[in-house]
């Protein structure tokens, strides 16, 4: 199959929505740049179109139609939307799945220190990261702090214009001749990405009963106490993430790409949330369901093996067939899937990992992966021949521009999503996303092109 520049074949018109979807995608980003602002953002947004809380339908005993749209929120972090089609739940759904989470560097329970005049938090990452790619680059906290009142106080700091940012220090190069002669993943230890804080050591005054001995750090517990209303003890209940600084920004002079944090998997989940915000004509069920925690296993409450979503699905069938085990099973086996994350974006500088007929180019479509996995497709999901049959004449019909792929070469690495926890149910799943450079790094590069494609081809799935 040839690989074609997509950006060849646009009309205006093309270019105009294609803008405009970008330019939508890029405040999303801006807006959700941890799991609970994606979720939060979510909802915002789903209100907007119509959608109502499930959970509060649950509790009025309200009846469900054909037509209606509804909204599922877990903890916070994880969320699921709905639309009701014509035809029963159990005859299966149409689900649009990804993850809302990105890898990232957190802040510890007990993070706070002074170490020779300066102040650190003290971390621990999240997911698969090359360290040494966080230090010495601007970063920003943002996070929730939960007081023992139940008091809820979120922290963004290092946005704005006028915001100070934060940094991971790096050894100069003039003395790094021993940093540079290890491997890199010995270059900066995990207990090294401390989060420099400040600098400044408390004023004293005239009521404090002696000198502080930590005076950088009982400065920033005073700004700390100004600003948030938070004492050192309410770091036990917080969840702080340190992520990269500043907005998503086109790349490149042609503007043809989005440079951004955390686009594995927002960009996915963003293209899909808009095509189920969209979608005019649909016969089956629709669900765009955006977990947490794929980055560390789908593990947890909020991540793709709860049971959340199999509990929503059931609560729903509870209100139009009946509250049936066997149903549900029924509606679980006969959807479709299409489990939405990144894949490798093929980078010509890196030439010696890909497999290049079967790897996925920018700006050539949105990508399928009929599995993941690695070594012997160890953990992936298979999608089937018919299956893959069927999505082809689905986009081929939509005139989406597509391209099949692999996570490189055989043996070279690999990487999983939530494609096999779906396919447990016995539905047809298959992973889809758009492809990107700089995969987990602080900041990653996208094509555009994939972006329309992607929105395009979950259209057509969600109509299909």
């Amino acid at each position: 199959m040839k690989k074609e520049n997509l950006w060849l074949s646009y009309q205006d018109e093309d270019k105009k929505e294609l803008n405009r979807i970008c330019e939508w995608y890029k405040k999303c980003l801006d807006e959700g740049k941890t799991e609970r602002e994606c979720t939060e953002l979510v909802v915002k947004m789903a209100k907007e179109q119509g959608y109502q809380d499930l959970f509060q339908i649950i509790k009025e005993g309200k009846k469900v139609q054909a037509g209606d749209k509804f909204y599922a929120v877990q903890m916070k972090k994880c969320v699921a939307l709905f639309r009701i089609g014509e035809e029963p739940i159990s005859n299966g759904m149409n689900i649009l799945g990804a993850h809302i989470d990105s890898p990232r560097i957190d802040v510890k329970q007990n993070p706070l220190y002074e170490k020779e005049g300066f102040a650190y938090f003290d971390t621990h990452y999240y997911g698969g990261i090359k360290k040494y790619q966080w230090t010495a680059t601007p970063l920003a906290i943002h996070g929730t702090v939960v007081k023992k009142d139940g008091t809820a106080v979120n922290v963004t700091i290092g946005e704005k214009d006028d915001d100070p940012v934060f940094v991971i220090t790096d050894l100069l190069i003039h003395l790094a001749g021993e940093q540079m002669s290890k491997k890199a993943t010995e270059v900066v230890t995990g207990e090294n990405l401390d989060l420099l804080i400040g600098n400044c050591p408390i004023e004293k005054t005239e009521d404090m009963e002696k000198e502080e001995k930590e005076a950088v750090k009982a400065n920033v517990l005073k700004l700390l106490q100004e600003m948030y209303g938070i004492e050192e003890g309410d770091f036990l209940s917080a969840e702080l993430e340190i992520v990269p600084s500043g907005k998503a920004r086109d790349c490149g002079f042609d503007r043809s790409m989005v440079l951004a944090y955390g686009q594995d998997d927002r960009i996915c989940a963003f293209t899909s949330l808009l095509a189920m915000l969209e979608v005019e004509t649909y016969k089956r069920t629709l669900c765009c369901l955006l977990v947490d925690k794929e980055e560390i296993g789908s593990v947890g409450a909020t991540g793709m093996h709860s049971q959340f979503f199999e509990n929503m699905v059931a609560e729903l069938l509870a209100m139009t067939e009946g509250d049936s085990q066997l149903l549900l099973r029924r509606a679980l086996m006969n959807s479709r899937m299409l489990s939405s994350d990144v894949s490798a974006g093929f980078d010509p500088l890196y030439a010696s990992v890909f497999e290049k007929k079967n790897s996925a180019f920018l700006a050539n479509g949105v990508t399928f992966n009929k599995y993941t996995g690695s070594r012997g497709k160890s953990g992936s999901n298979d999608a089937t021949a018919e299956y893959i049959a069927d999505l082809r004449r689905v986009m081929d019909e939509a005139g989406v521009s597509y391209q099949f792929a692999e996570l490189g070469k055989v043996d070279a690495g690999g990487g999983g999503t939530i494609a096999y926890i779906m396919a447990e149910y016995g539905m047809n799943v298959i992973d889809s996303g758009v492809a990107v450079l700089n995969m987990h790094a602080p900041y990653e590069v996208s094509s555009k092109a994939d972006i329309y494609e992607a929105v395009k081809g979950y259209k057509a799935f969600l109509e299909w």
